[in-house]
């Protein structure tokens, strides 16, 4: 069916659209006051300004005083300020409590104090996700020193009673640390009520820039600094203040008010948009929780036998942008550990989608995404061919009018599979300035490691106009376990270097 394509980002909770006021402040900074805000003359005292005044700015928004916040370079450094706060913890109190749901910013900090000699105690989620303090109160043990739990989780949207969390780690003379970066912006954030003991928010989740986050301290709350080096945020982190992205976020900050005040908008064409794709897939599952659990803008769905990879490289010929419940960015064939600690099965993980929208998604764009899921459920959308390993034969391999494409993630200097032989190997982030090196005139099989990265180059190229695609289910790793002899013979024999290096 044709449409008129639009863009459409459905993918709000892994960053947000820069806001016009963040840019302008960022801009003015940049052009007008450059000068060091530690520095003890005039120009730099203006820039200590901006500084406090973006401090304040913040802390009205979250209500802590100012002296309780101090900026890092993203929520993930003052998540790892754990790893120089936990040492801090009495010696008989070396266990941590903490939400198995965790970002991975938290997560491998948790898992890298465990390795250091301190206990991790995880909690028991629901199929939703969701945690009650009286969880938390159940799994108390004596050795405890630290309770650790987002406000919002990232995958599912679901919320966490932190206030209440606090109170039964207080009553056991433990600290509080959670992550509230899904939380500012979409529920109100009252740091002095809810009485954690440290907090951490990043900007560029609520159309602040990237580069930029805080992390709040409680008066009294022990504390070491995580970076080293000078004496500014008043000694608790080292390294000259990114003076811009801090302005940046302050300006973003100014406005969450009115993303607030969008918020029941937002959660009614959240919830319109769950009900449309029931109707439309009756076996779908939705993981997060009802609305009044749930922050606003967040909606991860199952779709039983449809894998994400498939599916959002589909959204994205449309100009839908929404993200994998797995770990697809990992180049592993490794599920959503959100989703398979919830109890999602691995093959359930890989068939999730985590759409999230912001308070721009309108209700025009609603009745576009809603088509689009029509017509890719349906099966009259634009689709590829989606060769199955077990499929690929050596015949199809060498077949002279067969052009094999090899996506590698360019960061990468080993690979654990060989490509395809006879296969170009192009980096998948930028693939798009090699368009001149791939043939129009053959047929194009887009192959990748794991099989996520393939399908959404697959429809790259043909919105880009090529027309005879199809790409490798579950990719190499696919491949080699369902045609072993064909891959020990020939995987990786005669494959041209193509343009690794950029």
């Amino acid at each position: 069916m044709l449409r008129f394509r639009r863009t459409v980002y459905c993918d709000n909770n892994a960053t947000t659209r820069v806001g016009k006021k963040a840019q302008k402040a960022m801009t003015e900074v940049l052009g007008r006051c450059y000068a060091n805000p530690s520095s003890p003359y005039r120009m730099a005292h203006e820039a200590a300004g901006i500084l406090a005044d973006a401090r304040a700015c913040l802390s009205r928004v979250v209500n802590a005083p100012p002296e309780t916040l101090l900026f890092t370079s993203c929520a993930t450094e003052s998540n790892n300020s754990l790893r120089a706060i936990a040492p801090l913890l009495p010696p008989d109190k070396r266990a941590i409590l903490h939400n198995p749901l965790e970002h991975p910013a938290m997560l491998e900090t948790l898992f890298l104090l465990e390795r250091q000699g301190f206990s991790l105690i995880a909690l028991k989620p629901d199929r939703q996700g969701r945690i009650a303090p009286e969880d938390l109160e159940r799994a108390w043990r004596e050795d405890v020193g630290l309770a650790v739990c987002m406000a919002a989780n990232n995958e599912t949207g679901t919320l966490y009673d932190v206030k209440a969390m606090a109170a039964v780690a207080h009553a056991h003379g433990a600290l509080f640390f959670s992550d509230m970066v899904q939380a500012l912006g979409k529920i109100p954030v009252d740091l002095l009520d809810s009485e954690v003991d440290y907090a951490s928010f990043s900007a560029h989740k609520i159309h602040g820039p990237k580069g930029v986050g805080a992390l709040y301290v409680r008066e009294g709350a022990p504390f070491a600094p995580f970076m080293l080096g000078g004496h500014q945020e008043e000694g608790r982190r080292a390294g000259t203040e990114g003076l811009h992205n801090i302005a940046g976020f302050a300006a973003a900050a100014g406005d969450v008010p009115l993303q607030l005040a969008g918020a029941g908008e937002l959660c009614r064409r959240r919830d319109a948009l769950a009900a449309a794709l029931r109707e439309l897939a009756p076996d779908c599952v939705i993981n997060s929780p009802s609305a009044s659990e749930c922050q606003p803008g967040t909606l991860s769905i199952t779709f039983p036998g449809r894998a994400n990879a498939v599916l959002m490289g589909q959204l994205d010929y449309y100009g839908i942008s929404v993200a994998a419940g797995s770990a697809c960015n990992t180049g592993e064939d490794t599920p959503s550990h959100v989703l398979t600690a919830m109890g999602l099965s691995p093959e359930e993980a890989r068939n999730t989608l985590r759409i999230s929208l912001a308070n721009d998604f309108s209700d025009r764009d609603l009745r576009y995404v809603i088509n689009i899921f029509r017509d890719i459920l349906s099966g009259a959308g634009n689709t590829l061919t989606a060769v199955r390993p077990s499929r690929l034969t050596a015949e199809m391999l060498f077949a002279p009018d067969v052009f094999i494409i090899d996506l590698r993630r360019t960061l990468k200097t080993e690979y654990a599979l060989k490509p395809l032989p006879n296969s170009r190997s192009f980096p998948f982030f930028s693939i798009g300035k090699h368009l001149d090196e791939i043939p129009r005139n053959k047929h194009i099989l887009v192959t990748c490691e794991v099989g996520y990265d393939a399908p959404i180059i697959a429809y790259y190229l043909r919105r880009k106009g090529y027309r005879q695609l199809s790409f490798l289910m579950w990719g190499l790793l696919g491949w080699k376990l369902a045609r072993p002899q064909l891959y020990a013979r020939f995987a990786g024999s005669s494959a041209q270097e193509g343009t690794q290096n950029e």
